[in-house]
């Protein structure tokens, strides 16, 4: 058992004191890194959290405790900032139903269509995904988007296919199509 686990498990004072030491230089990396307050924040909070949750995590044999913060902090700003740009890149365009006072079975049907249709999208691999909302949520012509991805245009027409073809397969596996 390291010393900082067996300083965990004495008191919350060493969290106190951890934190206390070194949270403005965990959220200064944050910062740096996410470029954005509340996310940097939020990183802060998350790496302190695990800390208290797993303090067997630190060696005293590798570094100090602030560099091992340092490490874990960039660590978890970097997956952070590659789930942010995949969040970006395959967000879908959201058609809300105006004028939704009174849900008629149609309207509700619709409504549960177009969720489905989002979650759905939501499964398909990236390119994928950007292919077929470009196309058919953009209008965006197949030539267009293989220009602008710099991909060549049988790849991106494989894409929309093999897209289509799992849209239809989730859609059959929820019961909205016939297989």
């Amino acid at each position: 058992m390291s010393a900082l686990q067996q300083e965990a498990e004495r008191s919350l004072q060493w969290f106190d004191n951890l934190y206390r030491q070194n949270a403005a230089h965990v959220y200064q990396i944050a910062l740096f890194m996410l470029r954005d307050p509340v996310e940097a924040e939020d990183l802060c909070h998350d790496v302190f959290l695990e800390v208290i949750q797993r303090p067997e995590q630190f060696d005293p044999g590798r570094g100090s405790v602030k560099a091992w913060l340092a490490v874990k902090t960039r660590s978890r700003a970097i997956d952070r900032l590659r789930r942010l740009k995949r969040e970006e890149a395959c967000a879908v365009v959201k058609f809300p139903l105006a004028g939704e006072t009174d849900p008629t079975t149609e309207k509700v049907i619709t409504k549960l269509e177009i969720e489905s249709l989002h979650e759905s999208l939501q499964h398909l691999p990236g390119p994928q995904r950007a292919a077929v909302t470009a196309t058919y949520f953009h209008a965006l012509p197949q030539k267009d988007w293989a220009r602008l991805t710099g991909r060549p245009l049988g790849t991106v027409k494989s894409w929309i296919r093999y897209g289509l073809n799992n849209l239809r397969k989730q859609f059959v596996h929820m019961g909205w199509l016939e297989p």
